[in-house]
């Protein structure tokens, strides 16, 4: 019982019912219902994003063994998934993925420290974009893989090729974003800013820098796709270790088994560093912002 002044705290008369334990507070009682509410569209979520997964697998599964595709060349998924173990318990996987990842960490991380200042330098100063416009449009129109015979020639056939025609293919993306975002910055806020009397490396600081990261990290993360994509092709010429040379040399060899293990290694190396660079993303731009 509740008297104007508070709570009765008054011992009840004797004869008088139980009212037995309090009720939980209203935030708990919606906290208890609110919970079950997540949990079920947290695995509706995770069904809807792998149903299209699980049925491109089952139907891999079924589909050689049916006879709807011829099994020496598309073999079953579970077959590919004993000669992926296979593999990895051999050791020879996880050298062929150390490989392959050195090679396109290094070229993709120096296009980026390279090519991020260089597009924001080409992007805020019109005479740089002026003297450099044409060279940039001849090589941004020249594909990665065609220019490969040459770092060959002028490179060799180690790793030094190899980085470098990762660095060249990861470049244009990062640059041609980074260029875009510093001219389509706001120029409400360029103003904002000047009117504030801010220093050109303040101005850069707080206002340029901030408006251009969500383009700038669109680049980086295309320029990661690029940097797996290439560097597959490059093994495949002249390399004695790389998932692109596993590729290749299990289809020489008619290890088609292997052959698809190494593909879905290449996959799931892309899909996470996709994903990494996202997080990187997401976090970068809320420390800025």
């Amino acid at each position: 019982m509740t008297t104007a002044l508070g709570p009765d705290t008054r011992p009840a008369p004797p004869g008088a019912p139980d009212p037995g334990p309090a009720p939980p507070p209203v935030a708990d009682r919606s906290r208890e219902s609110t919970l079950p509410r997540r949990l079920a569209a947290a695995a509706r979520a995770a069904l809807t994003r792998t149903a299209a997964l699980a049925l491109l697998l089952a139907l891999w599964e079924t589909a050689p063994r049916l006879g709807l595709a011829d099994r020496v060349f598309l073999p079953p998924f579970s077959e590919v998934a004993t000669a992926w173990w296979e593999l990895l318990r051999d050791g020879r996987l996880w050298d062929d993925v150390r490989a392959s990842l050195f090679r396109s960490l290094t070229g993709f991380s120096l296009a980026v420290v390279v090519t991020v200042p260089l597009g924001l330098l080409i992007g805020w100063y019109r005479p740089v974009a002026a003297f450099l416009g044409p060279l940039l449009e001849v090589f941004r129109n020249t594909a990665a893989l065609a220019l490969l015979p040459v770092f060959v020639l002028l490179l060799g056939i180690g790793e030094t090729s190899k980085v470098t025609i990762v660095l060249y293919a990861c470049v244009w993306p990062v640059l041609l974003n980074t260029i875009g975002a510093v001219r389509t910055v706001d120029p409400t806020l360029l103003k904002l800013g000047r009117s504030m009397n801010l220093p050109p490396v303040r101005l850069f600081q707080r206002v340029i820098l901030p408006a251009c990261l969500p383009a700038v990290f669109t680049g980086v993360r295309l320029a990661g796709a690029s940097a797996i994509l290439v560097l597959i092709a490059a093994e495949m010429v002249g390399a004695k270790a790389g998932l692109g040379f596993l590729i290749n040399n299990s289809q020489l060899n008619f290890a088609i088994p292997q052959m698809y293990a190494a593909i879905l290694t290449v996959s799931a190396l892309g899909v996470g560093f996709n994903q990494a660079l996202v997080a990187v993303e997401r976090r970068v731009t809320r420390r800025t912002v």
